[in-house]
């Protein structure tokens, strides 16, 4: 310290956690421009999305295609997901496969078998998908585990 003491635990802990906070690879302060659902919509159909997943309350003209594994978005869940999770599963859809789902939505080596878009698809592309994803979601409040009243 400036007056010449040592640093006790409690400031070393302090310390410790700030410099763990600055970690360069931090998505912190990250924040793309709001984007537009109907955009969203149109981008998902045109980079071919709807062949491989559902989205909760929407038809599209084309189906899935027939024996590729669909990974259904949107709907009821207790946990909305964060814009930040939208963006990661979009552009690095390599960071959230599950190790429990191997061989079912990753080849042999467990890689995402969701092809790598970041060359087609343009960051307006990104920020609508992101918007019209967010939109297909709802919070759905979880049971209690006990009843009220009791």
């Amino acid at each position: 310290c400036e007056d010449g003491t040592p640093l006790g635990r409690r400031d070393a802990a302090l310390f410790a956690l700030l410099v763990g906070c600055s970690d360069p690879k931090s998505g912190t302060g990250f924040r793309l421009p709001d984007g537009e659902v109907n955009a969203g919509r149109e981008a998902f159909v045109r980079l071919n999305c709807h062949l491989c997943h559902t989205v909760s309350g929407e038809k599209f003209a084309t189906a899935p295609v027939a024996g590729v594994i669909v990974v259904p978005l949107g709907g009821e869940v207790v946990r909305v997901k964060t814009y930040g999770q939208l963006v990661t599963s979009i552009i690095n859809p390599q960071h959230i496969v599950n190790p429990n789902y191997k061989g079912k939505y990753t080849d042999a080596a467990g890689k995402s078998l969701m092809p790598d878009y970041n060359q087609n698809m343009t960051v307006n592309d990104l920020i609508n998908l992101v918007a019209f994803l967010q939109s297909r979601y709802k919070l759905k409040l979880p049971e209690p585990a006990y009843p009220m009243g009791m």
